[in-house]
């Protein structure tokens, strides 16, 4: 049976929400989704019809979204919709709205070093199949230091500091690059590369990363049935605001 994809896109033009709308849409025709493009959180479907897709990708930076559009995604997800997106399209999006941060499972806080900061992306050894058979990559891009939920599923690190910033002062960490999370029966997908949309050509295994991602994320209403859960259990008790 065809899956259903929704991308939605805008913001600030500098992460070229645009052509990164269009190549996703692309790889997803590829994978034989039936992919609807909309410009725009105001664009969005109310609960019901978000309800009945199998993936939504955002790809917004800043932005505000209307609260109930918010609402009606956070739903949406919880009741299987999958969510999967990049940097600029997912978790540098919608700053005021800490449900979709809750959601999605970080927040972009700073690029130290701006634009052109070579650095290593480390794929974790957890033998999961979003990553099976890709290696360590270099990129040279922004590189992300984000607030993270502690109950992401990590799946690949990138190491600061790099450059000298206040946060050098600390200890070295890994920062998360890649992860996925659960929200409610939904599931959730992200890939932090994405400053411009040229990082998926120059670095093969990020958009083989994405691409694996969208997958896995479309996949959860089909894993849930398959294990005969139901969203109640989560919506029943959810704090809709």
């Amino acid at each position: 049976m065809e899956k259903s994809a929704l991308i939605f896109w805008g913001g600030w033009d500098g992460h070229e929400p645009e052509k990164v709308a269009k190549r996703f849409e692309k790889m997803l025709k590829n994978e034989g989704f039936d992919v609807r493009v909309v410009q725009g959180a105001d664009k969005l479907p109310g609960y019901q019809q978000l309800a009945a897709l199998d993936l939504l990708v955002p790809v917004t930076t800043g932005c505000k979204m209307p609260g109930e559009t918010s609402r009606a995604i956070a739903k949406a997800v919880g009741a299987g919709v999958g969510i999967a997106g990049c940097h600029g399209g997912m978790c540098d999006a919608y700053r005021e709205d800490t449900e979709w941060q809750f959601m999605t499972g970080g927040q972009w806080v700073s690029h130290p070093g701006g634009d052109k900061v070579e650095y290593t992306v480390h794929i974790a050894r957890n033998s999961s199949p979003l990553t099976l058979g890709i290696e360590d990559f270099q990129v040279k891009s922004e590189q992300y230091y984000l607030h993270v939920d502690p109950s992401i599923e990590v799946l690949a690190t990138t190491r600061f500091p790099l450059v000298s910033y206040y946060h050098a002062a600390n200890k070295p960490v890994d920062m998360p690059v890649v992860w996925t999370k659960y929200w409610g029966l939904g599931r959730v997908y992200y890939n932090s590369l994405g400053h411009h949309d040229d990082v998926f050509g120059l670095a093969p295994a990020a958009q083989e990363l994405m691409r694996r991602g969208f997958l896995w994320a479309a996949a959860g209403k089909q894993a849930a049935a398959a294990q005969g859960l139901t969203a109640d259990r989560y919506l029943n008790n959810a704090k809709m605001y």
